[in-house]
């Protein structure tokens, strides 16, 4: 299981590695410090952007410790806002979701780059469009869009101008060889929700929408536009709906390289990894650094 569990994160971050062309750039620092856990940063930085699959949940468990942690940095008055690119649930089911977990987190400090995509979306024309996104949510905030589920139908793919992808948890091998045939016929805008190639859970790492966008991007030379970690408008946005006093120490935290600790830096922010939880626990991270280049300011080996 171990074994299994350090080829699937080895492949993750290789194929990270492989589509950092069309990731931003960023410069780092040269060493990152050692903190023990999330507590310790507390003198360092006022506001804490957390990641959530890998820094305060695996799947649908808490990381143990973390409500109490979190709790703590609150009660000490520090400003907790989670940073999510879960776009495949509606805000509702994230907050059912903390709450169940055991974090008393605010709504407006809850940011999903669903969220960011559908801000993009309002300033765009109306088109008709397809989904990539679970069919369980039925159509909950999405209900003011000309949208169809993406499944069997060939001709589904054929009939809409555009193609949103949020979440890919009953995304099939079929569905991506139909999205591509499709494309490759009549190329047309790929908006990705979900920038996330995997994420963490319970059964080991999942393929995420990213995964399939960069796919689909080899297969056929469409170029998807990217909504969330580690692309700019999240981050933007993030720091607007805070409106940190001038001078405010921020810092973002997240399990991945080439997503929170790249997007962070990108952003200009300071950067926590945890290294122990999530996308790098089966790998050596020190390795990962190296390798990628992406050094975060601090690594804590537990949130």
């Amino acid at each position: 299981m171990a074994a299994e569990a350090a080829r699937d994160a080895q492949w993750a971050f290789e194929a990270y590695e492989k589509v950092r062309h069309r990731l931003p750039e960023a410069d780092f620092p040269q060493t990152s410090a050692p903190a023990a856990h999330l507590e310790e940063l507390a003198e360092h930085f006022d506001v804490f952007l957390l990641d959530a699959f890998g820094v305060l949940n695996i799947g649908e468990e808490a990381i143990p410790g973390v409500p109490e942690r979190i709790a703590a940095l609150q009660a000490a008055g520090r400003r907790i806002m989670v940073v999510s690119n879960a776009a495949g649930y509606p805000r509702r089911v994230l907050m059912e979701r903390y709450a169940r977990l055991g974090y008393d987190i605010a709504p407006e400090n809850i940011l999903c780059s669903r969220e960011v995509l559908l801000d993009e979306l309002s300033r765009r024309p109306h088109r008709r469009r397809g989904l990539m996104a679970p069919r369980r949510h039925g159509m909950e905030e999405l209900e003011h869009l000309d949208a169809v589920f993406l499944d069997e139908d060939p001709s589904a793919y054929d009939e809409v101008e555009e193609f949103l992808l949020f979440g890919s948890d009953e995304w099939t091998q079929e569905h991506q060889a139909l999205l591509e045939a499709s494309l490759r016929r009549d190329p047309r805008p790929v908006l990705v929700g979900n920038p996330d190639i995997v994420a963490p859970r319970e059964g080991g790492l999942s393929r995420e929408p990213g995964h399939f966008a960069h796919r689909l991007a080899d297969a056929t030379g469409v170029a998807p536009e990217f909504f969330g970690k580690p692309f700019p408008d999240i981050f933007r946005m993030a720091l607007a709906r805070l409106s940190p006093a001038p001078g405010a120490r921020v810092v973002m935290v997240g399990d991945t390289l080439q997503t929170d600790i790249l997007g962070g830096r990108a952003a200009g922010l300071a950067t926590a990894l945890i290294s122990g939880y999530g996308a790098l626990a089966a790998i050596d991270h020190e390795a990962a650094i190296r390798r990628s280049g992406i050094v975060p300011d601090f690594i804590l080996p537990r949130p």
